[in-house]
């Protein structure tokens, strides 16, 4: 099988044909595009090349001998049940065509072909990929979907947290946003990305201390089928999946030293190499961290790179606790009132009593904004009336002498 190495911005294409000269005029036609082309000429070399690596499309021969494309095909989508493969013959028959589909083809094209009938259909079936691949993505970061409405705070700090966003939302450097646990920082990462001119990209999450450390390079990375034990077929890695958006590094702290190292190759060359691979992928990846431990002190006791801490904080931005900005309780409750009125289908006034707002501000907040969401939606299912009361209120909230 011949492999072609060079890097493409628009994707990646697997060609499977046992006729050298179309396999050598497709090669030229989408390469000259920008798709990056791997060659095989039996189906048996293609399935091999697709354990690999997993391929945004593939273009698959009807009549080959060994394995038959119709067979090929059948065995691709069990590697991969989302993989868009396109089938081409010089015996486009009602029939062959129907066949194709019903076994999970993409379509059919029939030879010969129109070059910018070909280039369309890829680039077709390279769009839907993206779309599956973004929404897998969405689904395993299950995170919540978060809009600008949701930033809220009229602190002085805050407003200038705001207006730093707006200002970074626009560039490609690295931000570092730091604080204390349940200050928002996936809040403000998800608000640069749909800020800026990535925000119809993914936006991929990765909470790194969720994933084990001899996980976490094949998380982000990617991995060969056989790349180690329980890799059984081709995997591409978040970076891949983010190219062209954003991927947010929360719990950066958290890295492992050796991927640490792979890190700061991404950041510094844009480029990374699958486990069990040796050809480099190049990404257009923007990349927003979050910490809740003080990096700095990281650095001095030898557990967190220096060179990689100062190629993520090329922006930092700092979120105070919410105890150090108790003006920002009030807009943040009322907003939590209507969020969990309409989410539970009550009715809540959104008017605070003094004594129970009074309450709200004097508590320390140990949690930060997350506690206080917490807090908010309790006394939202549990009041009684049509207002929020102390009685509404966790013990060590209305009750601080209790605790």
């Amino acid at each position: 099988m011949k492999t072609e190495r060079r890097m493409a911005k628009k994707g990646s294409v697997l060609v499977v044909d046992d006729e050298e000269i179309m396999r050598d005029v497709l090669e030229t036609l989408l390469s000259a595009e920008g798709y990056r082309v791997d060659l095989a000429k039996t189906g048996e070399d293609g399935l091999e090349a697709y354990g690999r690596r997993a391929y945004d499309v593939v273009l698959l021969d009807v009549s080959m001998p060994g394995m038959g494309g119709l067979r090929a095909l059948e065995e691709f989508l069990k590697m991969d049940a989302e993989a868009v493969v396109l089938m081409i013959t010089a015996y486009a028959t009602f029939d062959t065509a129907i066949s194709a589909w019903d076994k999970g083809a993409e379509g059919c094209i029939r030879k010969p072909f129109q070059n910018e009938q070909i280039l369309a259909t890829i680039a077709g079936g390279i769009k839907r990929r993206r779309k599956e691949e973004e929404r897998q993505t969405l689904r395993r970061a299950m995170s919540r979907v978060v809009d600008r409405g949701s930033m809220v705070g009229r602190s002085d700090v805050m407003q200038e947290v705001f207006r730093l966003v707006d200002q970074v939302a626009q560039a490609r450097s690295t931000v570092l946003i730091t604080g204390e646990s349940g200050t928002g920082k996936e809040l403000i990462a998800k608000a640069i990305h749909e800020s800026s001119p990535r925000v119809q990209k993914p936006f991929v999450t990765v909470n790194s201390s969720n994933i084990p450390s001899e996980l976490l390079e094949s998380e982000l990375f990617g991995h060969t089928r056989g790349a180690f034990t329980g890799a059984v077929a081709a995997k591409k890695g978040l970076f891949e999946v983010a190219d062209g958006g954003s991927i947010f590094l929360d719990e950066i702290g958290d890295i492992p030293p050796e991927t640490q190292v792979r890190l700061l190759r991404v950041i510094q060359e844009r480029e990374f190499t699958p486990l069990g691979d040796t050809s480099p992928r190049r990404v257009d990846v923007r990349i927003i961290a979050a910490t809740n431990i003080d990096l700095k002190e990281a650095v001095r006791q030898g557990g967190f790179r220096e060179d990689l801490y100062y190629r993520l904080s090329v922006v930092p931005i700092e979120l105070p606790p919410l105890r150090d900005r108790r003006e920002d309780i009030l807009p943040l409750a009322q907003h939590f009132i209507r969020k969990f009125n309409e989410e539970n289908d009550r009715h809540i006034s959104e008017q605070i009593a003094p004594d129970v707002l009074a309450l709200l501000e004097s508590y320390s907040w140990p949690g930060n904004v997350r506690e206080l969401e917490n807090a908010v939606e309790r006394a939202v299912v549990i009041a009684p009336g049509q207002e929020i009361s102390r009685e509404c209120l966790r013990s060590e909230i209305s009750d601080p002498q209790s605790a």
